[in-house]
């Protein structure tokens, strides 16, 4: 089988389905499968699936397992060649699956492949970034990113490329990500310890590790829309992110970095509460007081040692 598509799902019945319609208007001439695991949605995924797309091979999660753990129980069921990591806020365009199966097959030493990323208006979508080193979070925490005119600046996120062109790069993003089931098999699957956020960017370290290119290439488009599982979340969504990037760096770089990347995102997560706290103060706006509550939550929820 050429390619297996596999959709984790958590509360997005609308988006899921407009996501799996796009697959199969699109998947001639592979030989592919779809496979969806639902973490115990409320919103009745699971039943729709069944019902609308009877070809789809559905797992359904009596809890949410979290991302890494659900897209590994769709691996052991997949039969493809390929491997795809696909959002269910997504939508595949085109020939992008196609080309994307071709194109791995002509570059042997790709174990993983990104297209380009489009937002809901058209616009490019960054899906590809350095890995956040320390450096990294300096220029993300202090908001010097938005000066992508300064090359060292846009380092991280690479917002100056329109991803038009093929280059290899240091981490993919999971909303679409292709990956060579051989170099799976070395490398393995997705590191369980991260619930959800940091397991592309842990899994894409480990694939260059090993010798594998992590790439993205212009070989089609996709939509992806943004506010899926992840905008359920609310707070914990940061929360969750900011532990992550903790994790990454105390599992590739050791303590002491790891102990800098909590200084890091304390001193951001905290001035940011301060900032909206004083200007809710000032201004008695209901916002600003929400987002002072937001990142109280997120400091308050912050490991209190690596």
């Amino acid at each position: 089988m050429d390619l297996s598509i596999v959709i984790v799902n958590w509360n997005t019945i609308d988006m899921l389905r407009d996501c799996l319609q796009s697959c199969y208007r699109n998947l001639e001439p592979l030989d592919a499968e779809v496979v969806v695991i639902d973490n115990a949605s409320s919103d009745g995924s699971a039943d729709m699936v069944e019902s609308e797309f009877p070809d789809a091979v559905l797992i359904r999660n009596s809890e949410n397992r979290g991302f890494a753990a659900a897209n590994n129980q769709g691996f052991t069921r997949s039969r493809g060649r390929h491997i795809l990591l696909l959002n269910s806020d997504t939508v595949v365009h085109g020939d992008v699956l196609k080309e994307t199966v071709q194109y791995l097959d002509a570059h042997p030493d790709i174990g993983v492949l990104a297209c380009r990323v489009l937002n809901q208006d058209g616009t490019m979508q960054p899906n590809t970034s350095q890995f956040p080193s320390l450096l990294n979070l300096i220029i993300l925490s202090s908001g010097l990113w938005r000066f992508k005119s300064v090359p060292l600046f846009d380092r991280y996120r690479m917002l100056n490329w329109d991803r038009l062109d093929a280059r290899d790069v240091d981490v993919v993003a999971g909303c679409y990500m292709a990956v060579r089931k051989s170099a799976m098999d070395e490398v393995g699957v997705l590191d369980e310890d991260f619930y959800f956020f940091g397991e592309e960017t842990d899994w894409c370290v480990r694939f260059r590790e090993k010798g594998w290119r992590v790439h993205c290439a212009p070989v089609g488009e996709i939509t992806h829309l943004g506010g899926g599982s992840a905008r359920k979340l609310n707070f914990k969504r940061d929360v969750m992110l900011t532990n992550a990037t903790i994790k990454l760096h105390h599992k590739h770089h050791g303590i002491v970095s790891a102990t800098i990347a909590w200084i890091l995102l304390l001193l951001f997560n905290g001035s940011r509460f301060l900032f909206w706290k004083v200007y809710g103060l000032l201004t008695r706006k209901e916002a600003a007081q929400h987002r002072a509550d937001h990142f109280r939550k997120v400091v308050a929820e912050m490991p209190r040692c690596i």
